[in-house]
């Protein structure tokens, strides 16, 4: 958990040594439509590394209504599946506050799992976004789903099959933790509790016509533009470059003032 200043509520030894990735598949886009949670802990050795964990596994929900067909042609979960399953309210805290503990929830693109998993659920759990997260940790690739990110960084130890089929809860949640452990093991917990606090910072403009440019490389008129788009993660992108360079000048200016006394 986070205090009121922003930092991690000092907690007990077996807490902080586990993290754990959720993932969701849903029904619909009603506040209890999950139909599936799948999780995968990332725990910390006692050579100060982190790495994911023997403990995952996955349960199917019922969402209480008729999966839509649009959910079905994703995850492939059918409504007879699912006829017999627990309902979310009444599963939902055995997996995201499991016996021990852990320091963190985390999932790939976060907001969508907060919608379900209210404080109320998590016990008022801090959150890491994966997605945020390789925003800022990798910048140089050119795509950061999830899958992707698999393949284009190829995580070492991350067995094929467990993480196959895609768009299923348990397998997402076993990748994800994967990107969450090479995360950990270059940063630090609050670094990524941070960023993913934040909204997205985007390394290039993603769309229109300078879509593919890098936030330095737009003139002052774009970056205002941008700056008051009623995408979040565009306007939080387009106003960092600009304090960027608010932060340049002062600094040159300052450089040039001290210059002259001397």
């Amino acid at each position: 958990m986070l205090n009121d200043n922003g930092g991690i509520v000092p907690t007990p030894a077996n807490q902080r040594s586990r993290i754990r990735v959720i993932d969701l598949e849903t029904g619909g886009n009603g506040p209890n439509d999950v139909c599936e949670i799948g999780w995968q802990d990332v725990v910390l050795g006692h050579d100060g590394k982190w790495r994911v964990d023997e403990e995952r596994g996955s349960l199917l929900i019922n969402p209480g209504r008729p999966i839509s067909p649009d959910a079905m042609a994703i995850h492939h979960i059918v409504d007879a599946e699912v006829a017999a399953a627990p309902f979310w309210k009444d599963v939902a805290s055995t997996v995201l506050r499991p016996d021990g503990g852990a320091i963190a929830l985390a999932a790939h693109r976060a907001a969508f799992e907060q919608r379900y998993c209210s404080p109320r659920l998590t016990g008022g759990a801090t959150w890491i976004c994966t997605w945020k997260c390789a925003l800022r940790i990798w910048p140089q690739l050119p795509r950061f789903s999830n899958q992707m990110l698999r393949y284009l960084r190829m995580p070492e130890g991350l067995v094929h099959r467990l993480g196959l089929p895609a768009h299923r809860a348990m397998p997402d949640a076993y990748v994800t933790a994967h990107h969450l452990r090479d995360m950990l093991n270059v940063s630090t917990v609050e670094q990524l509790v941070k960023w993913s606090a934040e909204p997205g910072l985007l390394p290039r403009v993603p769309s229109g016509t300078e879509r593919g440019k890098g936030w330095d490389q737009l003139d002052v008129a774009a970056l205002q533009l941008f700056a008051r788009d009623r995408d979040t993660d565009l306007r939080f992108s387009a106003q960092t470059e600009l304090r960027r360079r608010d932060d340049s000048e002062m600094i040159a200016v300052e450089e040039g003032e001290q210059g002259t006394l001397l």
